[in-house]
């Protein structure tokens, strides 16, 4: 059998959310710690609304495919209930942020960021 990267599982599992919930993620960066996504949805949602349903479908993904993992994270949780949230308007234009989510993960030590088009 041959194992996915968690980042692939991750990327497979949010293909329906723009035709289930609305939610289109254009862009997924992985570094070390975190990951950076560039998502677009309807007002109808909060933020927080929309960071728990990507995190809790990724997470029962995660747990489905690869479930050895449960055993290495502290508390058997995959994320944490951190995260932070801008929007384009504020930080500035979807340009600016895809350059910034590619330019995660690009110190010396950590090349481990792969930028996907979903």
């Amino acid at each position: 059998m041959i194992k996915r990267k968690n980042s692939d599982v991750i990327i497979e599992a949010m293909k329906g959310f723009k035709e289930r919930y609305a939610i289109e993620v254009s862009h997924a960066g992985f570094d070390k710690n975190h990951v950076h996504f560039l998502r677009k949805f309807l007002s109808k949602y909060s933020e927080g609304q929309v960071i728990r349903l990507i995190k809790s479908i990724t997470a029962r993904e995660i747990f489905k495919e690869v479930p050895e993992i449960k055993r290495e994270l502290w508390g058997g949780e995959f994320w944490t209930d951190d995260y932070y949230f801008a929007t384009a308007s504020g930080r500035g234009d979807r340009k600016v942020i895809e350059k910034y989510i590619e330019e995660q993960g690009r110190g010396d030590d950590v090349k481990q960021l792969r930028l996907f088009e979903l």
